[in-house]
């Protein structure tokens, strides 16, 4: 895939101005030599090229896609640009879901041409969405691959690669449409039903399976970093006696050690997070959870639900994921309103990136002269830069209307080096990972960037096994460098691999606690034949990291006249500030407690020593990631610092 896809985006005078340049590689439609059909470029996925056939989609199966459409762009990123911008007469003049459609989006004629060609190829329940973002039509498999000049085929699964449940399909060959659309339509999903990552570690993605001898040691795990000590190891940063990994966080001592308080709660401001189906009983899971942590008890008319599909009768592959999200933006914002939105998990179309993408377009379109939310926490990215280029305009579409609506968009950036997207999006606010240490009293001992090894014991030593884990970062290889970045972002970390000149956006923007090892104690409902528990278990990836973030936004926002929106340019103002924490390497003189911990094959499937903040080049996978004072494309401008970083999010406002 051409990687000449770009967005330019700079300033004019104090505005942030963006344009995208129309190249072969996006996913616009590319006209025909001669009337006929057009081809959308770029329109199918990467794995079909290596991945194995294993038959056609049934020509019955019905499926329901979307044609997206293409809205006003560059106006639409004039304006995100003004609205964003401090200084700028339409600072934090946030247009309504109806205005922005009336202004930027697709026009009805647009919208109706495609409602006629879909209707005439036999498909039916053929609709624009109110903010006529794509029109959504319901057809067999037969009549799509009529229509679009493709095979619908199925692919063999792997563990990286798959539909969960389902059995992986996609279109063969790109998609094709009538000429007379070809600037019309940016895309259509639904045709391809891949996992999205998920960037998300529990603690059974550590082990190997290996049984427990009777004679294996047993290392507790600690309820604070450095509690308990294991002696007598192989020798390794100086030392043999290495902390055992941290059970988990609680409500508290992440509260503690970023600062929250019980003054600011974010009461009043509504935190939507996005899933993919919905979590049986999350709101008491959030009830008991709240009771284990002795935080206020949750009001039932502060928490809402919206499921687009079927909820939990197709699964529910985001189960944990979403009741950590619910629970960590509680934990930083108990006083705010949380809007749970659950995509369709069926797979009729939507199981995949199209549930996720509608998911964040009911948000944005709002039932009333509002979005649903201001703030969109979003635990999943759809897949590397080398995705499908109709998907980065679609993405970067919604994105722009976001920032056009005042609702700001949060992406986890990854669980391993390397950039996601949509996080790299310049209006996605990218949140990477860090290692944290939180001491006996709930103080911060240390906070690093995210970036473990293991080690293994073969003869008396421990072997380096390479990354187990990492935040995801680094320059993008698709969108040039935002303004906003600029003389923040040092120059090193603004080049790509096969850099095409000049400066390119770097990621993430700003981080929070991510590293399982270090991570936070959730709670989960248990449902068995015989009876239903609460436990709780420690999780931890980006995936903790963002509605992290979200949550102490929220609190920030309480009491503001206005939302902050797309609030990454302020960000980087408070970079180097009493209100961002800035995460630091580890090095030779720091102690070598902060080094990495023990964990014992009980829970981890072998005995294990991490190391923390490990980046290198002799690592596997590494794409040239770098902890250091500053900004740094391991944590961004580093992470939120309390009632100071709230202070002066209010002050920049």
């Amino acid at each position: 895939m051409s990687k000449s896809r770009k967005l330019l985006v700079a300033f004019a005078g104090s505005a942030l101005t963006a344009g995208l340049t129309l190249a072969a590689a996006t996913g616009q439609a590319v006209a025909s030599p001669h009337p006929g059909p057009a081809t959308l470029a770029h329109s199918t996925a990467p794995f079909v090229e290596h991945t194995r056939v294993i038959g056609n989609v049934a020509s019955s199966q019905r499926l329901t896609i979307q044609v997206w459409l293409q809205p006003r762009t560059a106006a639409a990123e004039r304006y995100a640009a003004a609205v964003s911008t401090p200084g700028s007469k339409l600072y934090h003049h946030y247009l309504s879901p109806k205005a922005y459609t009336a202004r930027f989006g697709a026009t009805t004629k647009s919208a109706g041409s495609v409602e006629k060609w879909l209707r005439g190829e036999g498909f039916t329940d053929v609709h624009a969405n109110s903010g006529r973002d794509y029109v959504r039509a319901t057809g067999s498999a037969k009549a799509i691959d009529n229509a679009m000049h493709t095979t619908l085929k199925l692919y063999r699964s792997s563990g990286s690669l798959n539909a969960g449940p389902y059995q992986l399909r996609a279109n063969s060959t790109p998609v094709e449409i009538p000429n007379a659309l070809k600037t019309t339509v940016l895309g259509v999903t639904g045709l391809d039903n891949s996992a999205p990552i998920v960037p998300l570690i529990r603690p059974d993605a550590h082990s190997s399976g290996t049984k427990a001898s009777k004679k294996a040691p047993h290392f507790a795990c600690s309820g604070y970093y450095g509690e308990k000590v294991i002696k007598n190891l192989p020798k390794q940063f100086g030392t043999t006696s290495f902390p055992t990994e941290v059970c988990g966080y609680s409500a508290a001592q992440l509260r503690s050690a970023y600062g929250a308080n019980f003054t600011n709660t974010g009461k009043g401001q509504t935190i939507a997070l996005i899933e993919l189906g919905l979590a049986p009983d999350m709101f008491q899971t959030l009830v008991d959870y709240a009771a284990a942590n002795h935080m206020p008890t949750p009001s039932s008319e502060r928490y809402s639900e919206l499921s687009l599909g079927q909820g939990t009768a197709c699964g529910d592959d985001f189960d944990i994921e979403e009741q950590l999200d619910v629970e960590s933006s509680y934990d930083m914002a108990p006083g705010a309103n949380q809007l749970v939105v659950g995509g369709d998990s069926c797979n009729f179309g939507d199981y995949g990136l199209q549930g996720l993408f509608d998911a964040d377009i009911a948000v944005l379109g709002g039932s009333s002269p509002h979005p649903l939310a201001s703030i969109v926490s979003n635990s999943w990215e759809s897949d590397d830069e080398g995705q499908p280029g109709y998907l980065d305009d679609i993405e970067n579409a919604y994105l722009v209307r976001a920032a056009d609506e005042g609702v700001g968009m949060y992406f986890s950036a990854g669980d391993g080096s390397g950039v996601l997207l949509p996080s790299s999006d310049p209006y996605a606010i990218a949140v990477g990972g860090t290692t944290l240490g939180i001491g006996k009293t709930g103080n911060r001992l240390f906070e690093t960037g995210w970036s473990t090894s293991y080690s293994t014991i073969s003869n008396g030593a421990w072997v380096d096994e390479g990354e187990f884990a990492a935040g995801g970062g680094g320059p993008s290889i698709l969108w040039k460098e935002p303004s906003y970045q600029k003389s923040v972002v040092p120059a090193s970390m603004t080049v790509a691999p096969g850099n095409r000149g000049g400066a390119d956006r770097s990621v993430p923007d700003i981080s929070a606690d991510a590293d399982p090892f270090t991570g936070m104690l959730i709670g989960v409902i248990v449902v068995t034949p015989k009876k239903t528990y609460f436990i709780q278990e420690d999780v931890g990836g980006t995936s903790l990291a963002s509605p992290l973030v979200a949550g102490m936004v929220a609190a920030a926002q309480q009491g503001q006249k206005t939302p902050f929106g797309f609030l990454t340019p302020l960000f980087y103002k408070l970079s180097k500030t009493i209100a961002i924490n800035d995460a630091l390497p580890l090095t030779s003189s720091s102690p070598a407690l902060y080094k990495g911990t023990v964990c014992d094959i009980y829970t981890c499937g072998l005995e294990l020593l991490t190391g923390f903040d490990v980046q290198s080049y002799a690592m596997n996978g590494y794409t040239g990631q770098v902890t250091q004072k500053g900004y740094d494309n391991m944590t961004g401008v580093g992470t939120p610092d309390g009632q100071h970083f709230i202070a002066g999010l209010r002050k920049l406002s």
